[in-house]
């Protein structure tokens, strides 16, 4: 539905833009990069969604007219990708600003603390170009605590969507509970917090079976 939308491509670009980013940074520690990597999460973590959500639809939608401000698709027009692209970038932009903050951060401490390793110094010791030394040595156990994350990304972005739902009248689960909340509609209350249930259940069970994944010394009989 509009709700796994939102909440899909929002996860998928998260970790897509956040993980390179989070790496980076931290094998170029104290760089420009890191310093402004260390903005972003400040600001990430720092500024509440609605806010950042206001703040995008002042200067996209009102002050240059450029993205339509709320809904999934225009009234009075024909369906079209484009438009539907159009009504999902701001959404999706504030959704991902506000969940690549903290994957950042766990990226980079997670490679900080792998790169100070022993068996990382001895195979840069070997003379083995640094670019292997990350990618094929560090990389694979700096991802075990992003897995983790992983995880839990799943029920929080989608507690993030009921948010971003509200504010850009996104035609999602998300909206739907919270004018339940303001009409006392119990039984559907119930249902999002059963889906909720669901998805932080879902997410353990992903993280568990990406556990084997990136780490091979762990094996599910």
């Amino acid at each position: 539905g509009p709700t796994a939308l939102l909440a899909g491509t929002t996860l998928f670009l998260s970790f897509l833009i956040a993980i390179p980013f989070g790496i980076l940074s931290a094998t170029k520690q104290y760089s420009l990069l890191d310093y402004f990597s260390t903005v972003i999460i400040f600001f990430g973590m720092s500024l509440p969604i609605f806010f950042l959500g206001l703040v995008v639809i002042y200067i996209f939608a009102v002050r240059f007219g450029i993205l339509p401000t709320s809904g999934m698709k225009t009234l009075g027009i024909p369906f079209s990708i484009w438009d539907r692209i159009k009504h999902l970038i701001l959404p999706i932009s504030v959704l991902t600003f506000y969940q690549i903050a903290p994957v950042v951060r766990y990226a980079r401490s997670s490679m900080l603390e792998v790169i100070r390793e022993d068996y990382v110094r001895t195979a840069r010791s070997k003379g083995i170009s640094e670019r292997d030394v990350i990618y094929k040595h560090a990389l694979r156990n700096a991802l075990i605590p992003i897995v983790t994350l992983f995880g839990l990304s799943i029920p929080f972005i989608f507690n993030g969507a009921f948010i971003t739902e509200t504010i850009f009248a996104w035609p999602g689960m998300g909206r739907l509970a919270v004018g339940a909340v303001f009409q006392r509609d119990y039984p559907i209350l119930m249902g999002t917090t059963l889906v909720t249930a669901i998805l932080v259940l879902l997410g353990n069970l992903i993280a568990d079976i990406l556990y084997a994944v990136v780490d091979p010394r762990i094996r599910y009989k």
